[in-house]
């Protein structure tokens, strides 16, 4: 029974971690009707940078704000490609991600263990002296869900704000956002910052949780979030007043409970990533079914 609960709490406490991503893809997918794809390279930057930092003796709890910052330069470099230079949204992406692999590889090479005499955010003050008694899962268990919890708040604050609506805006109804004197290009740049920031935030604190980089561990990133989003979105569009941050975190926990689940039938683990595509086809496919029963309905 112990080991089941270990097994569950662990599980869970992925889903928060991967839930700052999905913040992220959230962001772009669904208010700014962008498919980015530089999420699978601003993912193990973040990993990459705090990994370089750490190693070097930097305070573990700053890692986390510079490697926020670096991924908030990649969404930058994301934006200006699509809006200066007038590059389609989806090449944009994949220009950006595939400059960011060479990136991380000039950061951290291709893989970066850090050793267990380096502080992570789990252990270092204050969490160590506050959370001590605790064993190192629970720790992990806390700490992530603060994060999630606290980064929810800050969005949904955001969201209240005049810049936060012009930003849900722009994907709905650029249009809009126009007639009110603002620049749907410059919104669309702030939303891929922010969105971005999350994402190497996510990436961060998986290599805080790892204790290591891999310069491959951002493939797929983008498919997980989209299939996180998409759960949460699906189980709560019918529920009035469930805000969307919180539908995507129910989402994130939901999908690593069912990639979990199925490695835990016997299903090898280096098959995740096909395990990952097969469920967010299943996912997508069931979308489609509900929608198009209710414009059947309509």
């Amino acid at each position: 029974m112990n080991v089941f609960l270990e097994l569950a709490e662990s599980t869970i406490t992925q889903g928060f971690i991967y839930a700052l991503l999905t913040y992220g893809i959230y962001i772009t997918y669904k208010l700014l009707d962008f498919p980015d794809l530089s999420v699978d390279g601003s993912f193990p930057l973040g990993a990459a940078v705090t990994a370089a930092l750490l190693i070097r003796g930097v305070n573990p709890f700053l890692s986390l704000v510079i490697a926020m910052g670096a991924g908030a330069l990649a969404g930058l470099a994301t934006g200006l490609i699509h809006v200066k230079l007038k590059v389609r949204d989806l090449l944009a992406g994949i220009i950006t991600m595939t400059a960011l692999f060479s990136i991380n590889l000039q950061i951290a090479g291709s893989n970066l263990n850090i050793g267990r005499d380096v502080d992570t955010i789990f252990v270092a003050a204050p969490v160590g002296s506050l959370l001590g008694g605790l064993s190192l899962i629970h720790r992990k268990f806390i700490v992530s869900l603060v994060l999630v919890l606290l980064f929810k708040l800050i969005l949904d604050l955001y969201f209240k704000t005049k810049n936060g609506m012009l930003l849900r805006a722009t994907g709905d109804n650029a249009t809009l956002v126009t007639t009110l004197a603002q620049d749907k290009g410059k919104m669309k740049i702030l939303g891929l910052v922010i969105a971005n920031a999350l994402v190497a935030l996510a990436g961060s604190v998986v290599c805080h949780e790892q204790r290591s980089f891999s310069s491959t561990m951002g493939t797929g990133q983008m498919v997980f979030g989209l299939a996180a989003v998409i759960i949460g979105t699906t189980i709560f569009k019918k529920l009035p007043g469930v805000k969307g941050t919180t539908a995507v975190l129910i989402g994130s926990v939901v999908y690593k409970c069912c990639i979990q689940i199925a490695i835990s039938l016997g299903l090898p683990a280096n098959l995740l990533k096909l395990i990952t595509a097969v469920l967010f086809l299943v996912i997508l496919v069931i979308g489609n079914v509900g929608e198009g029963k209710v414009k059947r309905h309509a």
